[in-house]
């Protein structure tokens, strides 16, 4: 079954009513045939028919034996974090989406694990960086928000020799553009409220494993943990799915349209977009996926023409999400990153010019025109 094809019916087949569509159980719970007997449900933490559905159409599209959806994508980063006990290591992109290191910062160090920042794209850094009790190595490529490209394969290489855990973040590419797992990674993380879903309405998170002794434990920390996704959420993410491969094609040739036009403009010094020719590490982009996708980041030449643009795009929303139907301009140092202490925001290149666009399904002219206007 190809990609498209998948989207639309990887998870599903039809019951006796001939429904095209899942329904939605909203049940919490399910009734026994008889003693220790089951349907294959008891409770809705555990398990649901709209939930399931959901899970099997996103293993199907990552390639994976297994997936787990939850009701966020910091909920599915917490789960997978109890993985790994008091004194692990973990190695992570030093270009990470804010909320994820406020994660490891503020609860997991707490709770004893220890981590490293590198440019994961340099496998030497990452190989210096591993110690005894590295248990794995944390990835987004592109990175959030400065586009960082990290080298999936040659970096599964580098784990496997040391047995370690490759965790890529894939929410900016999804299955569509990027398989990690199919490059040798072995969890995939989901923001499924991201480009999954596409419509800014739900909040969801996913995990999709390669390996089914990880789904085992994982599918236990779920249920035990309790942030499973809801079945009303669990409809709206699969119908979302059944646009994502036409959705992400037009945020990509809006997106490398836009890219292109901010490269010539006056007022802009510096465009990250990984469908740039011109961008770093170009060529393993191009090899290890089939899109760019439809983020790109910027610097202005100045926190005043910064502040002028957010306040003067007209049809652009200037909100913190990505991903959706509408384009969205972010102010990562005060949003995506804000409880990031500013000198390591600076280190990264996220400064008081930098500004996070993810382009939406309009009208690219129209995109255009309402930056164009917000410049001047």
């Amino acid at each position: 079954m190809r990609f498209e094809t998948a989207c639309i019916h990887g998870g599903y087949q039809s019951d006796s009513t001939g429904s095209v569509t899942a329904p939605i159980y909203l049940s919490s719970t399910f009734a026994h045939p008889g003693v220790g007997q089951s349907t294959g449900y008891e409770y809705a933490r555990s398990q649901n028919p709209t939930r399931e559905q959901l899970e099997q159409t996103m293993a199907a599209l990552e390639h994976g034996q297994d997936a787990l959806a939850f009701s966020s994508g910091m909920a599915a980063i917490s789960c997978l974090l109890e993985l790994f006990k008091p004194g692990d290591h973990i190695i992570h992109t030093d270009d990470l989406y804010g909320g994820s290191i406020r994660m490891f910062k503020e609860i997991s160090q707490k709770n004893g694990l220890q981590f490293t920042a590198v440019d994961t794209g340099d496998l030497k850094a990452v190989k210096q960086a591993i110690t005894k009790d590295t248990k794995a190595v944390y990835v987004e490529t592109p990175s959030n928000p400065t586009m960082q490209i990290t080298d999936i394969h040659a970096l599964s290489e580098l784990t496997r020799k040391y047995r370690l855990l490759l965790i890529v973040d894939n929410t900016f590419l999804t299955p569509y553009f990027q398989k990690p797992l199919d490059l040798g990674a072995d969890i995939v993380i989901h923001s499924g409220t991201k480009y999954l879903s596409g419509h800014n309405d739900v909040l969801a998170g996913f995990l999709v494993t390669a390996q089914k002794e990880q789904a085992e434990r994982l599918h236990f920390l779920h249920k035990t943990i309790g942030a499973c996704l809801a079945a009303f959420d669990c409809w709206l993410v699969s119908r979302g799915l059944k646009t994502l491969p036409l959705r992400m094609e037009r945020h990509t040739a809006s997106a490398t349209r836009i890219a292109k036009w901010l490269l010539k403009q006056p007022k802009i010094k510096k465009v990250y977009y990984p469908g740039l020719k011109s961008s770093a590490r170009y060529d393993i982009q191009d090899r290890q996926t089939t899109g760019a996708g439809g983020m790109i980041s910027f610097e202005v030449d100045s926190e005043e023409t910064a502040v002028h643009l957010l306040q003067a795009v007209n049809l652009i929303c200037f909100a913190e999400s990505l991903g959706g139907t509408e384009t969205m301009i972010t102010y990562p140092l005060l949003q995506t990153h804000a409880d990031i202490p500013k000198e390591e925001c600076y280190a990264k290149g996220i400064n008081e010019k930098l500004l996070r666009l993810s382009v939406g399904l309009e009208n690219v002219n129209d995109l255009i025109a309402d930056l164009k206007q917000a410049l001047k």
